[in-house]
């Protein structure tokens, strides 16, 4: 059998995404493994954009504003994993990225290995931003991939040390970078002084720490009113990101004592794009600080609420970006260490322009084979009985990967259920976010009393 690269001028590519910021990290990863690297160009790819249908699908606002990934949004479709596995047997991809949390895509890589396609695509997937929770969790529910990426050599190190610690094939695991960094470099514009906090939906998650950072935003603007601060908000109340958001600082906005200043505002959009007018980026962890750094953007994570693990801003000790808010009403900028941001992909140093060399070199010499070897995640039902069956119903397969009784439905008969849950989609998913944004912080605080 010829390799595949030589059956066709176009390679099929299908990236499978369960939210706003995996749809732009798999969609991008999938455009900068395919677009070639000056030497044996690859060729011209075709690549279809599949949601995952869940509480974090994103809306048409929300694709629209994770900016130009190269894929038309109107051709994106929701599928569920039955779905999107038929078509992978029907459409015959070459290449699978697969842009989902853990549990997701270790059920894809059971349920692709049970499909025994052949030839059968290659598999890559990765982590959308800073790897700081559940690192021995995440790693071993994405084993089994051809490709694992890494956004920075420290990633790379960990993944590969976890993986050789349980005794698992380490050699998936592929040094690249964030997909989506980029833009012009940071420039100091007359006149224009502009601060901006890169809020996430649940860091922190208390209502009295996510008040407390508004609180002191809103006061950084009242001592600077010459300075414009911006809250650079994920999504609107309503909508679900990547993590779900159950106290929006537009909600605690609205309640804040004394309104809000003029030169304070509440913005949405592209990230990119505010990034081009940003003179100053705070953020607890939020992965906007890499994007910033990449800039040069002066940066800074905020150690106020501590520097703790559930906060993510750990993965920033030795950065020289932890400072405070009384710092920053003082007038501090924090300087980053040279060597802590060498380590971490941001390649500012001009650097990225090569930074998926590696992965496209890996990608293109997997699709040159004849044949693959199977799909062999770390976890099966004799190395984790107890675990991997519960992943997989969640995703209707049964433990050898193959759908469960009842789950796949005749052809005919999906179609018209198709077009059902199409009709009833929205409204049910608008009850889902109601429960968890207004009823489950209800239930909490009275369980509290």
């Amino acid at each position: 059998m010829p390799p595949r690269t030589e059956k066709t001028t176009a390679l099929r590519v299908a990236v499978l995404a369960d939210s706003d910021t995996r749809w732009k990290w798999g969609a991008l990863t999938a455009r900068r493994l395919t677009t070639g690297d000056g030497g044996a160009p690859m060729p011209r790819a075709e690549i279809s954009g599949l949601l995952l249908r869940g509480r974090a699908t994103p809306t048409p606002r929300q694709l629209a504003e994770v900016g130009d990934v190269g894929i038309d949004t109107g051709r994106v479709r929701e599928v569920t994993a039955l779905e999107f596995l038929d078509t992978v047997r029907e459409e015959e991809y070459d290449l699978v990225v697969l842009a989902l949390v853990g549990g997701a895509v270790q059920a894809m890589l059971h349920g692709l290995a049970a499909l025994r396609t052949e030839p059968r695509p290659v598999v890559v997937t990765g982590y959308v931003g800073v790897v700081y929770e559940k690192l021995a969790d995440g790693l071993l529910l994405r084993h089994g991939a051809d490709v694992v990426l890494a956004n920075s050599r420290h990633d790379a190190e960990r993944f590969r040390t976890v993986y050789e610690g349980v005794g698992a094939d380490a050699s998936a695991v592929t040094e690249a970078a964030l997909p989506f960094l980029g833009g012009t470099p940071h420039t100091l514009e007359q006149g224009r002084d502009t601060v901006v906090f890169a809020a996430q939906p649940s860091v922190p998650a208390s209502r009295a720490d996510r008040t407390y950072l508004l609180r002191r935003l809103v006061e950084h603007a009242r001592l600077h009113p010459h300075r414009e601060v911006l809250l650079k908000l994920r999504s609107k109340p309503g909508e679900h990101t990547t993590h779900i958001e159950e106290l929006p600082y537009q909600r605690l906005a609205e309640r804040l004592p004394g309104g809000l200043p003029p030169n304070f505002r509440l913005v949405y959009g592209h990230m990119g794009e505010v990034l081009d007018r940003t003179d100053l980026l705070v953020t607890v962890s939020s992965t906007a600080a890499l994007e910033s750094l990449h800039r040069r953007i002066p940066t800074a994570v905020l150690t106020d609420l501590g520097v703790r693990e559930t906060l993510g801003n750990h993965h920033f000790i030795g950065s020289g970006l932890l400072t405070s808010w009384d710092h920053l009403d003082g007038g501090a900028h924090p300087r980053p260490d040279a060597a802590w941001l060498a380590g971490q992909g941001v390649a500012a140093d001009g650097t990225y322009a090569t930074a998926y060399d590696t992965a496209r070199a890996r990608v293109t010499a997997l699709l040159a084979q004849d044949r693959l070897p199977d799909l062999a995640p770390y976890y099966t039902p004799a190395t984790a009985p107890g675990y991997l069956p519960g992943i997989l119903a969640r995703h209707h397969l049964a433990p050898d990967g193959h759908p469960l009784p009842g789950a796949a439905a005749p052809r005919e008969a999906g179609r018209v259920r198709g077009a059902v849950r199409e009709a009833v989609r929205d409204a049910a998913r608008g009850a889902y976010r109601h429960g968890v944004q207004r009823v489950a912080p209800v239930i909490r605080r009275m369980g509290e009393l």
